[in-house]
């Protein structure tokens, strides 16, 4: 592919449950949506100096230039995460040749739904075309830059999901084993799945997502563990009262409702899913204290209009909501919710109607379908 343009695309992700079970080796059940970012990437021609990586974004106003000896700290902002992969790959020992490369995305920045692993493994793939690594070895790759480069202590959730992901599948990831299984999602006329961005940005760089963390560890220490997989369901009640004892009972309930909330997918069963939904959300809101009152009143409105069930999705403090609902409940959510959340004084949010999307492809960018995501303000 000497000289030759190579495109690369990943999606966004929305997580229906599971939430800070990644990096504690737990379960999640995750889609891959059908909204993502493609990268453009041109490798420089043979005797063209090629030390270098440009960057650019149509979102974005900067070129990033990225030097082949770019180290944590060098590059911030957006241009970060590309920079990270380059870093990452030359880390594992993967020879890269420069050249300019293009991103495009139509995932929303701070929504929760993973703009930046999109743009990671989109890069990644791009980058790494010629030696086609497996795609797990991808997924690690995208959590060293965004962990060790970016510095955001994320887990594999977002990684696997963009890189596995299938139209009307959802996955269940363990993420002991890395294991990868398709659950069915199928979505007909009588039951929908809404998206709804508070408008209200995320950032997992902030100190508040590295103390949960922290805290699990703390709790998985304290009871004799490597972490919380390893203890039995009910260990968090030998923890003494406080946060740790939370944050882990939050962790050890939420593995059982990913599991509960898989079969009752595969089941259809959809009154069972949303009330691991419901329960998930309680759990985020009270054990792990990642919820805002705006996703609060967001959750809190679907559920009046009649959403089967409703919870925060993603690593928490903004973002957005998932929702599934029968057709009449989502039509009234799309239509009455918004202004619910204008009249209790916060912002704007934004409902789309989705479905499950394809995962990761190096070549063309998927055509998303106008019955694939529809937009309401």
């Amino acid at each position: 592919m000497t000289g030759t343009a190579i495109r690369a695309y990943a999606p966004g992700r929305v997580n229906l449950i599971g939430e800070h079970t990644d990096y504690n080796l737990g379960f999640a059940l995750p889609i891959a949506l059908p909204m993502g970012t493609t990268v453009d990437y041109r490798p420089a021609d043979p005797g063209v100096d090629d030390d270098r990586l440009v960057a650019t974004s149509t979102a974005e106003p900067d070129t990033c230039v990225i030097d082949r000896d770019t180290r944590p700290g060098d590059v911030g902002g957006w241009g970060a995460y590309v920079a990270g992969c380059a870093w990452a790959l030359r880390e594992a020992g993967h020879r890269i040749r420069g050249g300019t490369l293009h991103v495009d995305s139509t995932v929303p920045v701070g929504a929760g739904l993973s703009s930046s692993a999109a743009l990671e493994c989109a890069v990644l793939l791009a980058l790494t075309a010629d030696a086609r690594p497996d795609r797990h070895e991808i997924a690690r790759l995208a959590r060293r830059a965004e962990n060790d480069y970016v510095g955001a202590p994320t887990g594999l959730l977002d990684q696997l999901s963009s890189l596995y992901g299938d139209v009307d599948t959802a996955l269940l990831i363990d993420f002991r084993s890395l294991a990868v299984a398709p659950i069915p999602c199928e979505l007909d006329h009588q039951v929908r799945l809404l998206v709804i961005d508070s408008r209200s940005a995320h950032q997992h760089v902030a100190g508040e997502y590295a103390e949960r963390k922290a805290s699990c560890e703390r709790a998985a220490a304290e009871l004799g563990v490597d972490s919380l997989r390893e203890a039995s369901s009910d260990a968090w009640e030998s923890l003494p009262q406080g946060p740790i004892r939370s944050r882990a009972r939050h962790i050890l309930t939420e593995n059982a409702r990913v599991l509960d909330a898989a079969g009752a997918l595969r089941d259809r069963d959809f009154t069972a899913l949303g009330v691991a939904m419901d329960a998930s959300h309680r759990s985020m809101r009270d054990d792990f204290e990642i919820s805002t009152p705006q996703i609060d009143r967001i959750v809190d409105a679907a559920k009046d209009l009649g959403a089967l069930g409703a919870r925060m999705t993603g690593g928490g403090f903004g973002g957005s909501v998932v929702v599934f609902a029968d057709a009449a409940s989502a039509s009234a959510i799309t239509d009455r919710l918004p202004d619910t959340i204008v009249d209790a004084g916060f912002t704007r949010p934004q409902v789309r109607e989705i479905r499950p999307g394809r995962g990761a492809t190096v070549g063309s960018a998927p055509t998303v379908d106008s019955g694939d995501v529809e937009q309401h303000n």
